[in-house]
């Protein structure tokens, strides 16, 4: 014999059965119009994973967002504890500090986070294209030319010394499953990149904020 199916309705992809506990709470938020203990939840949970994520931020972006100290301290703490379920519990702490502040105070810790994620992202891109410009001055005398030309303040005797010890150093190839072993020459020239693109971008940074608004 076959079940009498149950009645009742679906809310975000989950079967609601008329007359049960889950139901009568969902009726019962309808009527006082707040959050449901389910989004009550997620926002905790977001607020306690925003929490650790401070724990990331560098000192220039986290000093200046003046957070409470009993904040700062469940940090410390969380920071120094390494056992797990020892974590988990000051993981919760945390979070609830998190609940405690403000709307304003949620938007600064977003903020500081993003703009440290961002300059992550421009590391990342700068190492990329340091990368990218060994290589093509190692491979073609022209590309020193070309990179003179984009970054005039480098020191081209040096860039050309370094270019040509590495060619001289260059190792043979690897055997299978081995990477080669450059020589201290390609690490420097590596270097001298990647700082004169890195001076370049800040260079461009400044000038973008020094500039009269239009």
């Amino acid at each position: 014999m076959s079940r009498k199916p149950k009645k009742g309705y679906f809310v975000r992809g989950h079967f609601v059965a008329e007359g049960s506990e889950l139901d009568e709470e969902l009726k019962r938020e309808q009527r006082e119009g707040g959050p449901s203990k389910t989004e009550l939840k997620a926002q905790s949970t977001e607020l306690q994973d925003l929490g650790e994520q401070l724990l990331t931020l560098r000192a220039s972006l986290f000093e200046p967002l003046d957070l409470p100290a009993r904040l700062v301290d469940a940090l410390d703490e969380l920071r120094r504890i390494t056992n797990f379920e020892g974590r988990r519990r000051q993981s919760q702490f945390v979070g609830k500090q998190m609940r405690l502040l403000n709307d304003e105070q949620i938007a600064a810790i977003r903020a500081a986070l993003e703009e440290q994620h961002k300059g992550s992202a421009a590391d990342t891109l700068r190492l990329h294209a340091a990368e990218q410009w060994r290589e093509r001055l190692l491979a073609d005398d022209a590309a020193a030319g070309a990179w003179a030309a984009q970054f005039p303040g480098t020191d081209l005797q040096q860039l050309r010394a370094l270019v040509r010890q590495a060619r001289k150093d260059a190792p043979p190839a690897p055997e299978a499953g081995q990477a080669p072993r450059h020589g201290r020459a390609y690490r420097e020239l590596f270097q001298l990149l990647r700082d004169a693109l890195a001076q370049a971008q800040a260079d461009e940074a400044s000038n973008i904020g020094s500039a009269p608004a239009g």
